[in-house]
This record gives structure tokens, C-alpha cells and sequence, in this order.
């Protein structure tokens, strides 16, 4: 589908175009199109591929999609594919932006998201001083978008983990606990796998021999190197945070269990006395000196019922029961 089709000229706004014009403003000095898609067809890739003579493997890529996060040049033009991380409810949705980049075009290819990039456009239109620079500075923008999108899912991912770990302590929640940090850890994976690679790739956009067409935006692509390197710290920071909460939460499991252990431990041991006494003294021999007592009853219930109440108050002051 599309979204829009703009051509601009010295930074500025010309017009709306249809598809059929790209063609005729690809050729005015100074201008470029920007063209926006959302879930497109094979059809309307084939359509955009026609226009701007995009390379056949890229074309495929963002057919496809469902692509790691990278950034390949062919020739003078430039492919991008990028995960758009979203949160919903409590799960996380990752869609995808492919984005083709040439020295005067730029289209963006949205998938499997909700969230659009309309307000990249319109602070880029703000914007005439730097949006003058061209495509390059359009897909700076886009990809500021993108990595902007992503310190929320951060902030929920770290807000969600502060929750568990007040309830480490909490008798009789590790085993939910430790659900609940494999869960959690799920999330956080799929963020790293959207971060980590893009952040390599990024790195050839503003150091060494960068693509002519990002030559003028070097200074902006590092400011977003920068903000991808502190969410991947962040990142591996949590990852080592819910590791460490997990031991915790086993060795509060194997404590638990031992508590268990102990008091299955202490009433056997008070069972066994009583069954001792009473296997003694229910022992058929005819010659036994309690047999015929006439107190040999009340005695041996007493004799067991004493033990057991020292053994129950030894226990007790042992934190056994």
C-alpha cells in the first residue's frame, strides 16, 4: 500500500506525485523522491524497482522480509533492513523497515507495524536547512526513528525487571519468578537481536570509507551509533541482571526445599521414637517384666509422649519446624 509519494527540491516540498512521475523528477537538478510503502506486494516492489532501478537481491530482501538487521551498498545506492521493536500489552510485536537509499530517491518499506513514519517526514520538512542534504540525511532520520523507538521497549523491559526482583525474597515465589525471568529474557533477546547487528553495520556509515551518498551526514549516523551502543550496553547489563536473578531464585528454590526437608526430617524422627517404644513393647514374649503391671500402660504412653515433646521443643528451637 502505498503512503505517500513526495518529491523535494533544495530542501524544500515541490509536490504529491503520482508513481508514473518519479521517473520525470529523478532527473530535475537538486531534487529527490521520497516514497513511503506499508506491507507491499510483490507488485509494488517490482512497480518501485522499475522506477529506481534498484538491485534485484534487495528487491527480494524486502519481499521476503522477516531479514537481520543490516546495511549493504550496491553501487551508489544503499539497502537498509531494520526491526521496529513495538510493545504490545505485555508481549513485544517486531515488524520490520526495509529502506533503498540512492543519490536521489529515497523509499522506505514498513512491515508487520503499526506505527508509521509520518512524523519523521514532517520534522524533516521542518527542517529545510538539513533536509538540503538529500536522501542521506532522509534515511539519517529514518533510522533516528527507528533507534528512538527502541529506548521505550527498554525502559518497559527494565521497569518489568525491577518488579521481579522486588519479589525475589517473597516466600514461595521462586518458581514463578523463574518463569517469569525466562520470559523476560525472551524479550530481551529479541531486542538484542535487533540492536546488536544493526549496530555493526552502522559503524560503516560514519568511519572509514563511508557510502558517498551518507558523506555529509557522517556526524549524525555516529550519533546514532552512539545511541545503539548505550541500548546494547543496557541490554547486556539486564541479560547479566536476570542471569544472576535466576541463580538467586534456584538457590532459593533448593532452600525452600531443604526447609521442606527438615521438617519431613524432624516429624519423622518423632514418629520413629513412638514406633520405637511401641515395637518394644508389642513384642509377644511371655516373659516380660511391664506385661502384668498394672501402670505399664499409662507408663508407656507417658515415657513416649515425654520424648517426643523434648525431641518436638529440640526441633522447634532449631528452626526445624
Amino acid at each position: 500500500m502505498l503512503i505517500n509519494c513526495v518529491a523535494y527540491q533544495e530542501g524544500k516540498k515541490l509536490k504529491d506525485i503520482t508513481i508514473e512521475e518519479i521517473s520525470d523528477y529523478l532527473t530535475v537538478p537538486g531534487c529527490f523522491v521520497w516514497v513511503a510503502l506499508k506491507d507491499a506486494e510483490l507488485a509494488e516492489l517490482e512497480a518501485m524497482r522499475e522506477e529506481f532501478d534498484f538491485h534485484a537481491l534487495a528487491v527480494e530482501d524486502a519481499w521476503h522480509s522477516h531479514q537481520r538487521p543490516k546495511i549493504e551498498e550496491y553501487g551508489d545506492s544503499v539497502f537498509a533492513v531494520m526491526q521496529l521493536v513495538e510493545m504490545d500489552g505485555d508481549e513485544l510485536r517486531v515488524g520490520e523497515v526495509d529502506v533503498f537509499v540512492g543519490a536521489n530517491y529515497v523509499l522506505s518499506v514498513r512491515n508487520r507495524s503499526q506505527e508509521g513514519f509520518l512524523g519523521v517526514r514532517a520534522r524533516c520538512e521542518r527542517e529545510p536547512g538539513l533536509l538540503i542534504q538529500g536522501s542521506g540525511f532522509v534515511f539519517y532520520a529514518l533510522m533516528d526513528a527507528v533507534v528512538d523507538r527502541y529506548f521505550p521497549v527498554l525502559d518497559a523491559l527494565e521497569t518489568e525487571l525491577e518488579n521481579i526482583e522486588e519479589n525475589i525474597f517473597v516466600k514461595g515465589s521462586a518458581r514463578s519468578n523463574i518463569e517469569r525471568l525466562y520470559v523476560l529474557k525472551r524479550k530481551v533477546m529479541l531486542l538484542k537481536h535487533a540492536v546488536a547487528p544493526l549496530m555493526e553495520d552502522t559503524g560503516k556509515l560514519h568511519r572509514g570509507r563511508v557510502p558517498i551518498i551518507c558523506a555529509n551526514t557522517q556526524e549524525y549516523f555516529r550519533d546514532v551509533y552512539d545511541h545503539l551502543n548505550h541500548i546494547n550496553t543496557s541490554i547486556d547489563t539486564i541479560r547479566d541482571t536476570i542471569g544472576t536473578a535466576i541463580q538467586v531464585n534456584l538457590s532459593m528454590v533448593t532452600i525452600e526445599e531443604s526447609e521442606v526437608t527438615k521438617r519431613l526430617a524432624a516429624w519423622a524422627g518423632l514418629f520413629a521414637v513412638a514406633t520405637a517404644f511401641a515395637g518394644i513393647w508389642g513384642m509377644n514374649f511371655e516373659v516380660m517384666p511391664e506385661l502384668h503391671w498394672q501402670y505399664g500402660y499409662p507408663s508407656a504412653l507417658t515415657t513416649i509422649i515425654l520424648i517426643c515433646g523434648i525431641l518436638y521443643r529440640r526441633f522447634k528451637k532449631a528452626g526445624w519446624l
